[in-house]
Parts: C-alpha cells; structure tokens; sequence
C-alpha cells in the first residue's frame, strides 16, 4: 500500500452499526492510479449499462465491463451477463487487492462515468447471485466523487469523497441494511473509473 500527501489515511469501520465498511486509504500511488486509469478507459470493453427493475427495462448513461473467471454467466439486476476473460492489468490489481485483503474474488465490475452527472441511485448489492455475507471491493480511478451510505432503517447517512487511487471494502451484513450511491455533480466535470470485485456464487 503507497501513501501520498494529503491522501486519504486508511480507517476501520466507517458505518455505527449493522456493517462493516473499511477504508484502506490510497491502496496505489497518484501515478499508478493515472496509469490504470488511462489504461482501462481505452482498453475495457465499455458498453451501456442495462438493468430490469419493477418490470422495467432500462440503459444507462453509465457504461460498464464485466470480466470474471472462466467466462461465466452473471445474473445482477434482472439482467444476464456474460464475463470476459480477465484484462491482464486488471488481473493484476485483482490478485493484489486479494493478497491483502486475503479474500478470492472471481469477478469485477467496471463502472465508467464520463462525468458528474452520471451517478448511482441508492441501492444495495444484494443479488441473489452474491453470497448474503458478501466482500466486495470497490477501488477507484479518476475524478474524485462524493459516495454516500444510508441505513435502511434509520435514514442515517455517511458520506465520503472517494479519490484516485482509494480502496473501500464493503463486508458482513452491509448490504443487508446500507444503500449506498455515487452522488451526481454539475461541477466535475472529468470522468471517473470505479472496479468491484466481487464473490459470485456459481
């Protein structure tokens, strides 16, 4: 793990209750962070999202690449998803965020957002095709964006500016009781990569 300057310092759990959600701070430098950030714009294979919710069927302004082990279908929000065999460089973040995690992960959703107004609404990540007690890591490349928790329950809500090169792990029963959403911006306007890596169940 690189610390740089005025980056942000690793924290234990940032939710009060019902979750765990820890922040690893910077897990690679500002120039490593530039480097795969330019990489994975150009080379991911970016594609509008889809998603089937109350019936349904909507895309997205957001593009996203799946990829994941042994080409694997993936169902996530209503819709079924085919894995691309893993980018090399991803595969290399991947196995470094394993080793210090010591978790596996078989998946990774890319997320590109080309700019502030396209975001995330609240939501969880409770597909059935994760397991309930899930891990899912979430680093991020590119423009700094205000990410969001909210309890279910108690309306409570943590935010947080996620930056270039910050790692987040998302464990336990979060998802169960936290939304959590990328909150939209007029004033960024440079684009921003989000990777999760994820445990489905096969």
């Amino acid at each position: 793990m690189t610390l740089d300057l005025f980056a942000p310092q690793p924290k234990t759990n940032l939710l009060p209750y019902d979750g765990d959600v820890e922040d690893y701070g910077c897990f690679i430098s500002t120039a490593e962070a530039e480097q795969y950030f330019q990489y994975f714009l150009k080379h991911l294979a970016w594609r509008h999202d889809e998603a089937r919710l109350y019936g349904k069927h909507f895309i997205t302004p957001r593009q996203v690449a799946w990829y994941g082990d042994d080409h694997y279908r993936y169902a996530y929000s209503g819709i079924m998803r085919d894995s691309l065999p893993w980018d090399p460089q991803l595969l290399i973040l991947k196995q470094q965020i394993e080793q210090t995690l010591a978790e596996r992960f078989n998946s990774c959703l890319a997320n590109l957002y080309q700019e502030g107004t396209q975001g995330m609404a609240w939501h969880s990540d409770g597909d059935m095709s994760l397991a309930k007690q899930t891990t899912i890591a979430s680093l991020s490349l590119g423009a700094t964006r205000k990410f969001c928790f909210r309890h279910l329950r108690t309306k409570e809500k943590i935010e947080m500016q996620l930056q270039s090169g910050q790692l987040i792990v998302m464990r336990g029963e979060t998802q169960q009781h936290w939304q959590h959403a990328i909150m939209k911006s007029q004033k960024v306007i440079h684009p921003r990569i989000n990777l999760t890596f994820r445990q489905f169940l096969l």
